[in-house]
């Protein structure tokens, strides 16, 4: 308990490194939700998670944002057992707003942009896989708890099973055909995804996250 309420309620008094890691934290989680709205704006498929999550969604008849929560508080029951180090303030903000804040941007997106054409919807599936990795090591470099579904591989790589870009490969592709087993048919974007966010987000955390919270010397 002291554990979690060092890591929520102290990087908001402390300045310097616990500081920034709150702005990579709220960062990260912000920039993944635009990323997922325009995702589905591109049509080409959603990221592997949220295409688990609209498999889901086609058979549960109940608001995106509320199925979203849900799916991630049975996913937060198993972490509290097997891997509660990676719950933090990441993981509530994932938890309650992540999926009311991808319905609110895909309904921006959509007032600002209008209909996409093809050129645009190929902007947006590369812009959001690169972007979406980008801002995964954000938060999860931030340590201050990841998304209960990024813990799985996390911990996975903890355990020495693989390393974690491989694990993230086997997890995502697990989420895309459950996806599709439950009426989701995967896209090309979903695919890409699949392969590509493993090695990316630990290509981002090296090169990117890390020297934002630790420095370039780092």
């Amino acid at each position: 308990m002291m554990n979690a309420v060092q890591k929520t309620i102290l990087p908001w008094i402390k300045p310097g490194l616990q500081r920034r890691r709150v702005l990579m934290t709220l960062a990260g989680v912000c920039i993944s939700g635009v990323c997922v709205a325009f995702f589905k704006q591109a049509a080409f498929g959603v990221d592997p998670f949220q295409s688990l999550c609209n498999g889901l969604h086609q058979v549960i008849p109940i608001s995106f944002g509320t199925l979203y929560m849900l799916i991630n508080i049975a996913l937060l029951a198993v972490a509290f057992v097997c891997y509660r180090r990676y719950i933090g303030i990441t993981t509530f903000i994932n938890l309650f707003l992540l999926g009311y804040f991808i319905e609110f941007s895909e309904q921006a997106i959509v007032a600002l942009l209008g209909e996409p054409t093809m050129a645009m919807r190929i902007g947006y599936i590369v812009f959001a896989m690169v972007t979406l990795c980008f801002a995964s090591s954000l938060y999860i470099t931030a340590d201050l708890g990841v998304s209960t579904y990024d813990a799985v591989a996390l911990f996975l790589a903890e355990k020495k099973i693989a390393p974690f870009r491989f694990i993230r490969i086997a997890t995502d592709l697990i989420c895309v055909a459950v996806g599709w087993l439950f009426g989701y048919l995967p896209g090309v974007g979903t695919v890409l995804t699949a392969f590509c966010m493993g090695p990316l987000i630990s290509l981002f955390s090296e090169k990117c996250a890390k020297p934002i919270l630790y420095g370039k010397k780092k």
